[in-house]
């Protein structure tokens, strides 16, 4: 790719949905005049739509961007989330919680869980989850924006909305869209780099710089270009989906639920007009039509939509951005929504970009770079998922038993091994997972510490009770003050009314 004279860079997006329009209004709200930006998409294709459960950095992608949060969320009838309800993945009746923020309070040297442990030696008795804010107002479906941005939260939300809301912002930005299917890529003779999509209607669109949002099929970046896949299904063996969509029954709370069952696992996503439900699952060990049956009599409320039956194979493309081409969402790979990671993977691929957008010409610096950060971020995520399926005491079915005797990066065995031994936790490169998430889920399936830091051991039995009551007192007296997640909704964003019976437009959703 190479920009003659001083016209701005011809940017083409194939594909819209939640990562095409996402990119779009980007960069078109960043760049300005700098960029052409033109998104191609077709009314008749569909969008996968499951990435409705997001983390916590999608708050500061929306601030980036400008966009007003009550707004944003009346538009997407989104719910706040304070984190995930885990049942069954460490024994069948069992539990835990994997919250957004903080547990307790960290000393330079060591993390809470290391003065948490060395009160449970001294007596202390009450659950690592009294100290964690977000963790105890989730479980009393309670919610605010509290001073200093002391609570940790995402939002759980319609993605098909939230690309309409990201399209109008697009186009008032001056972002082009062409309705259209595309019937060919047209490489470039000479360098082999994307010159043109070709329209099923005739028309030729132009860029510098085309961006693959076309989905599983990633119909630029390997139909054109053969980037290359790395398969990790032997790590993350689900390899199918189905999700529907319901009635609500109740106010929704402020968290998603993943419920393992004896093949997987399935999700429960609460937003104001609706409820998102799916099962995953590994069909070597599930026939879809079993799947379909559990997941039809396990939700709550109506159904109102066809199912949508999907298959995947986990895993990253090789090269992300390769010659001119760069690959954001499912074109990049996937990996199942465990830890609703799907939309933060686009968010991370389209500021990274922006931050490394070209001024005449590509430099291969750019692009090997962008791959190494791309690849080190998706690595990191695999790592954190396989641990949800590697560490689990289950041996009811032969998923689990596969699960628990499977190998393992390398990478994770150690993480396991330092906690496990020394109750020690690194953050590596800013990924996405810090210490807190680590310590919930590693001791929530099963992994606990056998030492801990000397330091705790400096304090006094006083200052143990002290530090602990202090912190423990903290949490609950805020919880106690903070209104339920359901009326601050309806105050904050003028959400619809959550009760049964009330969704007139609920199927519209």
């Amino acid at each position: 790719m190479k920009i003659e004279g001083d016209r701005p860079i011809r940017i083409v997006i194939a594909g819209g949905g939640t990562a095409g329009w996402m990119a779009a209004a980007a960069i078109a709200r960043t760049m300005g005049r700098a960029a052409e930006v033109t998104l191609v998409e077709s009314d008749m294709i569909g969008t996968v739509g499951v990435g409705e459960s997001t983390i916590p950095p999608l708050v500061t992608y929306n601030r980036l961007l400008g966009i007003n949060e009550a707004d944003f969320m009346r538009e997407t009838r989104a719910t706040f989330k304070l984190g995930i309800q885990f049942d069954n993945w460490l024994r069948e009746g069992e539990g835990y919680f994997h919250s957004f923020g903080l547990t307790g309070k960290d000393h330079w040297a060591a993390g809470f869980q290391h003065f948490w442990l060395e009160g449970r030696e001294r007596g202390h008795s009450e659950p690592y989850d009294d100290y964690c804010l977000e963790l105890m107002a989730a479980h009393a479906g309670k919610f605010a924006h509290l001073p200093d941005d002391r609570m940790n939260y995402a939002y759980q939300l319609d993605s098909a909305r939230y690309a309409a809301f990201l399209r109008r912002m697009a186009e008032a930005e001056g972002t082009h869209r062409r309705e259209g299917r595309i019937a060919q890529v047209e490489l470039d003779s000479e360098n082999g780099d994307i010159h043109a999509l070709l329209m099923e209607g005739g028309e030729r669109v132009e860029g510098d710089l085309f961006l693959d949002c076309t989905g599983f099929r990633a119909l630029l970046i390997e139909g054109a270009l053969h980037a290359g896949y790395d398969d990790w299904s032997h790590y993350l063996p689900c390899d199918a989906a189905i999700a529907v969509q319901t009635r609500s029954v109740r106010p929704p709370p402020p968290f998603t639920r993943a419920i393992a069952h004896d093949s997987g696992w399935q999700w429960r996503i609460p937003l104001q007009h609706r409820g998102g439900n799916g099962i995953v699952y590994c069909s070597r060990y599930l026939e879809r039509d079993v799947a379909l049956d559990r997941l039809l009599s396990t939700v709550e409320g109506e159904v109102l939509n066809e199912p949508n039956m999907l298959r995947f194979l986990t895993g990253a493309r090789r090269r992300q951005w390769y010659r001119n081409c760069v690959a954001i969402g499912l074109s990049a790979g996937f990996m199942e929504p465990l830890e609703s990671t799907s939309i933060h993977l686009i968010q991370r691929a389209v500021l990274r970009l922006i931050r490394m957008l070209p001024a005449r010409e590509v430099s291969e610096r750019d692009i090997a770079e962008f791959n190494d950060q791309q690849m080190t971020d998706m690595l990191q995520i695999r790592d954190f998922l396989i641990l949800h399926y590697k560490a689990t005491e289950r041996t009811d079915s032969a998923f689990w038993r596969y699960c628990r005797a499977m190998d393992v990066p390398d990478s994770l065995v150690q993480r396991i091994g330092l906690f496990r031994e020394t109750g020690r936790v690194f953050r590596k490169n800013e990924e996405l997972f810090a210490e807190n998430s680590w310590v919930q889920v590693m001791m929530g399936q099963g992994i606990v510490p056998q030492n801990h830091h000397p330091i705790a051991g400096k304090l006094t039995d006083d200052e143990v009770d002290r530090l602990l009551q202090t912190l423990r007192t903290g949490v609950s007296k805020t919880v106690a003050s903070l209104p339920s997640h359901d009326s601050y909704l309806r105050r904050y964003c003028g959400a619809q009314d959550t009760a049964p019976g009330s969704h007139a437009d609920a199927v519209g959703g």
